[in-house]
């Protein structure tokens, strides 16, 4: 496979995994084709190791673990699979994109969420409000005998 098999994802950190990091295999596909899809094998499935990969940060590495734990092989694999086209170079450049979306998400760390103190005066139309209902329906009461 040539160079431009590599996939590269630019980035504050650059990424490059290499054409020799990715495993393909094609199967028979269902879906439009007409009788030439008894003949050819044009879905592509990828698969990616993630778990043992040295081509990722180990901070991407681990999102993306904990992302896709229910999508992952017992190995730690990752399989994305594309038969939406009727050609097989058509759906490895799917599968090619998927897993750069992937990739692409788990570059970006979550945001962490601070935790804010409620505003003293959201406290006090609070309890405001609550005085204000304490009191219709005080007044609602019988009197006492």
């Amino acid at each position: 496979m040539a160079a431009s098999d590599d996939i590269a994802i630019d980035g504050p950190r650059p990424i490059l995994i290499p054409a020799s990091a990715l495993d393909w295999q094609f199967v028979r596909s269902s879906g439009p084709g007409g009788q030439h899809v008894n003949r050819t094998s044009s879905k592509a499935i990828l698969r990616f190791d993630l778990r043992h990969t040295p081509h990722l940060p180990a901070d991407v590495r681990q999102r993306l673990l904990a992302a896709l734990r229910p999508r992952l092989t017992n190995e730690g694999a990752i399989l994305i699979a594309s038969q939406r086209h009727r050609d097989r170079g058509r759906n490895i450049a799917d599968c090619r994109a998927k897993l750069v979306a992937l990739i692409e998400r788990a570059v970006v760390p979550p945001t962490v969420r601070r935790r804010t103190k409620t505003p003293r005066s959201a406290i006090a139309t609070r309890l405001e409000g609550k005085k204000r209902r304490s009191v219709t329906k005080r007044l609602r009461r019988l009197p006492p005998d």
